[in-house]
């Protein structure tokens, strides 16, 4: 009797020997180590999980895997990748992985900018008793841009602070029962908000769309949070409504990325850095594991991935 040829596995590569461990064993795929630089050891895989920081380029390297089908990223932004890729190859993101933590982080931004936290820890250093009437977090009407996980997440988690939450997402529509703005709207709904928090993927409508004329839109005293990308903002005109003392900021993004010593930002008014951590916490690696095996089960099984951003041809 002929015999019929056992199916051949799903090669996967994971950047780390942890990342298979923590991963484990899925049926119909095989899953091997490749960090992304040089080649790989062993089969050439079919489906890529880049490291999680410090992406390599891509273009020399993955063009010489054939066989390529997914590059699965362990982030939520995908900007510069897909630009990157072979036409053939499906771009999927993190959706999901990093909401939570990237939205914690982004209320704790608002409540440390406007308790002034950054202040006191700096005055611990001299033994400064320097107590000062502050914004409140209550009461503020936020106008949050990007209604995607992130977005919602945020939104979610500025309710109980007793914060109004206004959406804007990439078109105007009715999303679970909240009413979500476009972004044509912005001239006219910024003036009525004193907390903006980005939450935005970087595409060609977003990039500077923070600039001088929505700085101005913006109330005084206003505070714009962002936990989105950095060059969402014109820095220099983020530097220069800062210096005037009108405006806050909270960033945890910024451009460029990581700021340099001496760069403007450090120094301005009124202004909270943190080093583009938003994802960066203990919630990541469970949330990014179970995404991963979603994903495995789901190529293997012949059916579509998830957090497709950029379908193969």
């Amino acid at each position: 009797m002929p015999t019929t040829a056992a199916p051949q596995p799903l090669v996967v590569s994971l950047p780390s020997a942890s990342w298979v461990s923590s991963v484990g064993e899925v049926p119909g795929a095989e899953l091997t180590v490749w960090d992304c630089t040089g080649t790989p050891a062993g089969p050439a895989p079919h489906v890529v999980v880049p490291p999680y920081l410090g992406l390599p380029p891509l273009t020399d390297v993955l063009a010489a895997l054939p066989d390529l089908r997914v590059l699965q990223l362990l982030t939520n932004g995908y900007d510069g990748v897909a630009e990157q890729l072979p036409d053939h190859v499906t771009l999927c993101n993190a959706a999901g992985v990093h909401d939570a933590s990237t939205a914690e982080l982004a209320v704790g931004l608002a409540l440390a900018s406007l308790r002034g936290l950054g202040d006191a820890a700096r005055a611990m250093a001299t033994g400064d008793w320097a107590a000062a009437r502050r914004p409140s977090l209550a009461d503020r009407r936020a106008l949050v841009l990007g209604w995607g996980g992130v977005g919602q997440q945020v939104a979610a988690r500025l309710a109980p602070f007793e914060v109004a939450v206004t959406a804007v997402g990439s078109r105007a529509r009715e999303q679970d029962g909240v009413q979500v703005h476009s972004p044509d709207e912005l001239p006219a709904l910024l003036p009525q908000h004193d907390l903006v928090v980005l939450a935005c993927p970087l595409t060609e409508a977003t990039r500077g769309l923070v600039d001088a004329a929505f700085l101005a839109a913006m109330p005084d005293g206003a505070l714009l949070v962002n936990v989105a990308r950095g060059p969402v903002v014109v820095t220099d005109d983020l530097v220069a409504e800062l210096a005037s003392g009108r405006l806050r900021a909270a960033l945890d993004v910024t451009d460029p990325e990581p700021l340099l010593p001496g760069h403007p930002l450090w120094s301005a008014p009124g202004v909270l850095v943190t080093p583009h951590v938003g994802g960066n916490t203990s919630a990541f690696r469970p949330r990014a594991v179970a995404l991963l095996r979603e994903q495995l089960h789901r190529l293997v099984e012949g059916s579509a991935p998830r957090n497709v951003v950029r379908p193969g041809a």
